[in-house]
């Protein structure tokens, strides 16, 4: 089951590349597409290297690059954030900013068990490293949610509705997040009951485990269809070139949608 969907979820990623790529939709969402190539080189080099590095080098390359994938969302989220609110006062932009990440810092203080501080200074780096990708990959799922909530509810109002490639990014940012949250929520209260007191309960205990996590395999595939399909599509409102030359303008949705390379720095996030 693992390497079925593990060749399912990184054919999925090349394909949504080559989408990115080959509609033009990289140009738009440049760090959306950074991210999704991460995720993908950390997928496969994982696999590749997996048994063939020291242990402690392939740990340090996992939790750094983690680090790095933890940046790069937030970056990503920043960039979505401003297509659709990048007319809205500056005051309403930081203050719903500050009100996003206070929330997320709330649920990083109360969400697990945060290690002593004496702990913390007389950690190795790598160490330091493991809990701000464990915690800051906790935060960025709660920012991807919180995000996601103000562009479905407010976006269309900016021209972000829901035929937005801005939109149904976010959407599947906040889906896959919501999976990953449920899941380590449903492990934490398994795991904090169980008492393995056999063999038998402890390969019971294990396979559990290992189909939360396939369930959120799955619903990580489900977002990466989703966005092939509806990255390939063209957004209504949206200007498009026919072979002859020609432009011809699509369905009409508001005027405040972008249409393409024009504002091809301001972006995007997953």
């Amino acid at each position: 089951m693992d390497d079925v969907l593990w060749t399912f979820t990184f054919a999925a990623q090349l394909v949504l590349l080559v989408v990115l790529l080959g509609r033009d939709r990289a140009g738009r969402f440049p760090l959306f597409t950074a991210s999704v190539a991460l995720v993908a080189f950390r997928v496969l080099t994982g696999r590749l290297l997996m048994g063939r590095l020291p242990q402690i080098t392939m740990m340090e390359f996992v939790i750094i690059t983690a680090v790095i994938g933890v940046v790069l969302g937030l970056l990503v989220l920043i960039e979505l954030a401003r297509k659709p609110f990048g007319r809205v006062p500056r005051v309403a932009w930081v203050t719903a900013a500050l009100i996003v990440m206070a929330i997320g810092a709330v649920v990083l203080k109360f969400w697990g068990k945060w290690p002593a501080w004496e702990q913390m200074k007389a950690g190795s780096a790598i160490q330091l490293l493991q809990l701000l990708a464990q915690k800051g990959g906790l935060f960025l799922d709660v920012e991807n949610i919180l995000v996601g909530l103000l562009i479905v509810i407010f976006g269309a109002r900016y021209g972000a509705g829901w035929r937005s490639h801005t939109q149904r990014i976010v959407i599947g940012l906040s889906t896959a997040s919501i999976a990953q949250i449920s899941v380590q929520a449903i492990w934490q209260v398994i795991a904090s009951h169980a008492a393995p007191k056999s063999m038998d309960e402890y390969n019971h205990f294990i396979a559990l485990r290992e189909r939360l996590f396939n369930a959120n395999s799955v619903v990580f595939f489900a977002v990466l269809v989703w966005w092939i399909i509806t990255l390939w599509l063209d957004e209504p409102g949206g200007v498009k070139a026919t072979p002859e030359g020609t432009v011809i303008e699509g369905e009409s949705e508001p005027a405040a949608l972008e249409s393409g390379s024009a504002e091809a720095l301001e972006d995007h996030d997953a």
